[in-house]
């Protein structure tokens, strides 16, 4: 049995322990020599990858105000990052920006996972925009320099086509999402909303002459000690933008994950 950490003992510890690892955090990249993204300014020219993704996840089963709130909370946490440049040799962190966003309103509570259960809290959900943010972040020639898989999938995709082993989670204090830009262009990010889509958007100052698709391949779901998990590699294929001639395709990595939820009855799950 795994040994129980004090804040699962003493839950009212919590905020005081996740202040600590944010100051420490926050420390440490003040030290770390790294030169993290900050400014923001009118919208750069060429646009270099388009994403949306749908907020409402209709089949949570749970309380479909979770969902709503978490809208709520997508909308204040994307103010700190809308507009922002990612220039040469910066570096994005989410958690770096994402520091500043009680000025741009207060959370709502939101489904989250901690210590493999979903539970509501204030600012559950906001690991929507940093999963939209990677899978953009994918399809550029920016370097991910930091990513963590979330190790439990508890709730359907609220996107019926959407690829698999391509999300992002966050912790602030933990876990971070952050890319670096090694090139000589400059990027930005954009984020918007309509009543029912979220839109993630990479621009650039400079045009860029190839475009990245990313793809599932050996999909699959196997069963080992009692519990179901999803087994994906991630692909990603790089084309020429006016001719679409492929140029590379590179298998960027294997992501398996556990699966909490009930699956189909016709799903097809191999045993270990």
């Amino acid at each position: 049995m795994a040994r129980k950490r004090v804040t699962q003992i003493f839950p009212f510890l919590i905020p005081i322990r996740t202040w600590q690892r944010n100051v420490c955090y926050q420390m440490k990249m003040h030290f770390d020599r790294n030169t993290y993204a900050k400014e923001s300014g009118d919208f750069l020219p060429y646009t270099v990858v388009n994403e949306k993704t749908r907020m409402i996840n209709e089949e949570s089963g749970y309380d479909i105000i979770y969902q709503k709130n978490k809208v709520d909370n997508l909308k204040i946490i994307s103010k700190t990052m809308d507009h922002i440049y990612i220039r040469p040799k910066e570096t994005f962190s989410f958690c770096y920006l994402a520091r500043h966003s009680k000025k741009y309103g207060k959370y709502k509570e939101g489904l989250i996972l901690i210590d493999g259960k979903i539970v509501a809290r204030k600012g559950g959900g906001i690991c929507h925009l940093s999963n939209t943010l990677y899978y953009a972040f994918l399809k550029t020639p920016l370097t991910i320099v930091e990513r963590h898989s979330h190790k439990k999938k508890s709730l359907p995709s609220p996107d019926k086509d959407s690829l698999e082993g391509v999300d992002a989670t966050i912790s602030s204090g933990w876990l971070d999402l952050k890319v670096r830009n090694d090139t000589t262009n400059t990027y930005q990010i954009r984020i918007t909303f309509d009543e029912e889509y979220m839109y993630v958007s990479i621009l650039s100052q400079e045009e860029i002459k190839e475009e990245a698709d990313i793809s599932n391949a050996n999909f699959k779901y196997i069963q080992k000690n009692g519990k179901i998990f999803e087994s994906v590699e991630v692909i990603r294929t790089i084309k020429d933008k006016k001719t679409k001639q492929e140029l590379k395709q590179e298998k960027l990595y294997d992501e398996v994950v556990e699966v909490d939820y009930p699956l189909p009855q016709n799903i097809e799950i191999r045993r270990l």
